[in-house]
């Protein structure tokens, strides 16, 4: 029993670091039961996304049922391309287009928040920075070199990276020991506003992980449900059996 629960438990935690995709990255506040915070990152997803990346993988009809709003208003406020509400969200510029205008075709993102983690995604979209050598201006601390133009930031504002001196003793050598001084990252810092503060920013941002966190499985809280219920099930089932058990050996002993 021991053995089984320490298995159950080195599971556990090997699916958690492998959702938060690991690393250094700034806790996302994903909660799927806020439907505002869904809302609203279902319209910043439409708004910002939707024209180079697709969710093949979800309809505009479970988006509504998802993000708790209607069929109604997700035709006025979330369709903008004479789809019908039953269809995938897909982009409305076709692959060869894309692959013309950009060079490579936009990848999907259906699956995004569930291959790189929410948290990684979120420090991702809150950190790109101004980058003159890169063909779009901008690079990213979380994806090096990202061929990806900053697509909000008309909300965030550009920003730099400030560095800090770190020093440190490295063994030379002819074995001597010598203080070095590196430059690492310290905090990024805005060179132009957008139309967003900072906090909003992030809670913008936040809304836009959460909505892509559900897309990645948007049966999840009935998953959730589910198993928490087929547990009690199991448990009052072992209770039940083990007394049956207990009955039928009692005159054995």
């Amino acid at each position: 029993m021991k053995r089984l629960l320490t298995l159950l438990f080195c599971l556990s935690v090997s699916a958690g670091v492998q959702a938060s995709g690991g690393g250094n990255y700034d806790h996302a506040p994903v909660d799927l039961h806020n439907k505002t915070s869904l809302q609203n990152g279902a319209k910043v997803y439409v708004n910002y996304c939707l024209g180079c990346h697709g969710l093949r993988f979800l309809r505009y009809n479970q988006m509504a049922e998802g993000i708790g709003a209607t069929e109604a208003e997700v035709k006025e406020k979330l369709m903008f391309v004479g789809t019908k509400i039953g269809e995938q969200m897909n982009v409305s510029a076709s692959t060869e287009m894309q692959t013309k205008w950009f060079g490579t075709n936009p990848p999907d993102l259906s699956l995004v928040a569930r291959s790189w983690g929410p948290d990684k995604l979120y420090t991702y979209l809150r950190s790109f920075y101004v980058d003159p050598s890169r063909p779009m201006g901008v690079n990213n601390t979380v994806f090096k070199d990202v061929g990806m133009p900053h697509v909000l930031v008309g909300l965030q504002g550009k920003q730099k990276i400030v560095y800090k001196d770190v020093k440190s003793m490295e063994k030379q050598e002819d074995g001597s020991m010598k203080e070095v001084v590196r430059q690492e990252f310290d905090k990024f810092e805005l060179v132009s506003v957008g139309e967003l503060t900072p906090e909003e920013y992030d809670a913008t941002v936040g809304d836009l992980v959460n909505f892509l966190t559900f897309v990645g499985e948007p049966h999840q809280l009935d998953r959730k449900s589910l198993g928490i219920k087929v547990i009690l099930f199991l448990m009052v089932l072992f209770v039940l059996a083990y007394l049956m058990k207990k009955e039928f050996w009692k005159d054995l002993h």
